[in-house]
């Protein structure tokens, strides 16, 4: 199946960047670290906090994925238009997939500008990258921390080009069709096309749910 396919066939209408909760009528957001803030009185990292928060987005990602399920993982880059060689994979798919044959299969599309900032569109395009794994050919647990950690100097972290921002990095769960989508430490967002599924996750960590 092609992405592009099977994103219009089961989320139709869905542009995949951050905010898929904006989108789509079956979603649930989930804060993390709740009462817990990134920083100490000393101006340290809070690095239990950040335990806190790798520990939730696990817990969720291990909910929603098992071992068997077909899994599409993507990344938007957004790269300035000035700046040349922006096509690299941004340490993504080199550092965090285990399989060696799945690296070689990911595959790149150019889309316009994710958002919806005219000055920037004109200056930003995106690159989308995928790949069909299965979550043992991912080091999920690192890819998870490496989404958490945008805006501060711990690692694992993506890393990126001149002129890039942050990648985005979108699992999708093709066997239940599932969006998961961490877009910092402050939480993750999750649609579905079945009700139930979104149900089931909602009753085991509703605590997390955000108002």
């Amino acid at each position: 199946m092609v992405f592009r396919e099977y994103l219009k066939t089961t989320f139709p209408g869905l542009v995949l960047k951050p905010s898929l909760y904006h989108q789509w009528d079956i979603r649930i957001h989930f804060e993390f670290g709740e009462g817990m803030y990134q920083y100490n009185n000393d101006g340290s990292l809070n690095l239990e906090m950040f335990e806190r928060v790798y520990s939730q987005a696990s817990s969720i990602f291990n909910y929603l994925f098992s071992e068997e399920d077909e899994i599409i993982l993507a990344t938007n880059v957004y790269h300035r238009k000035s700046y040349k060689n922006n096509r690299r994979r941004v340490k993504v798919y080199e550092r965090f997939l285990k399989n060696k044959d799945v690296k070689y299969k990911v595959k790149v599309e150019t889309l316009p500008f994710a958002f919806d900032d005219e000055e920037e569109a004109d200056e930003y395009y995106t690159s989308q990258f995928s790949v069909k794994c299965r979550k043992r050919d991912i080091n999920y647990q690192l890819l998870l921390k490496a989404s958490c950690h945008e805006d501060f100097p711990l690692k694992p972290k993506f890393g990126g080009n001149n002129g890039s921002y942050y990648p985005d990095v979108f699992f999708i769960n093709v066997s239940k069709n599932i969006i998961f989508f961490i877009y910092d430490d402050r939480g993750c967002e999750v649609i579905a096309d079945n009700k139930e599924v979104i149900r089931t996750l909602y009753k085991a960590y509703k605590d997390w749910v955000a108002e």
